[in-house]
């Protein structure tokens, strides 16, 4: 039995989905992980994690529609809004999502769908850094 952690930085640029299958699978990789459960954690209160559709991306369009119209920024509608018409939204986007997501590891394979993938959402208007640990425990 081993665990190993791994910080993923990621650099977003507005309101989006960032899809990052690709690095946590080349970490996998990297490391010969065989059997275990990956944890995925997000370090920040304004962007949240979430396992999506990674083939069409209207899929994406449309979350993002739909959670602009279910928490509106409307800076008259919060008291919490010192960094913006965006602040409290993504807050309450973050509260309503994933801060952080347990996968399993089968045979040295991430367990995911065929049309899914990982993803940082992205709540904010401006350029972030996002922080996203992977904390792997298994053989």
């Amino acid at each position: 039995m081993k665990q190993k952690f791994f910080e993923l930085k990621l650099k977003t640029n507005g309101q989006k989905l960032y899809n990052f299958t690709d690095q946590t699978i080349s970490w996998i990789n990297e490391n010969s992980f065989n059997d275990g459960i990956l944890n995925l954690s997000i370090q920040h209160t304004s962007a949240s994690l979430i396992v999506q559709e990674n083939a069409d991306p209207d899929v994406q369009t449309d979350l993002i529609n739909y959670f602009d119209k279910l928490v509106p920024m409307d800076e008259r509608s919060y008291i919490h809004n010192s960094e913006g018409k965006d602040d409290m939204p993504a807050h309450i986007k973050s509260a309503l999502t994933n801060n952080q997501i347990s996968l399993s590891v089968k045979k040295k394979e991430l367990l995911l769908g065929t049309w899914q993938g990982i993803y940082l959402f992205e709540h904010r208007i401006e350029s972030q850094v996002r922080k996203i640990i992977h904390h792997f425990i298994g053989d």
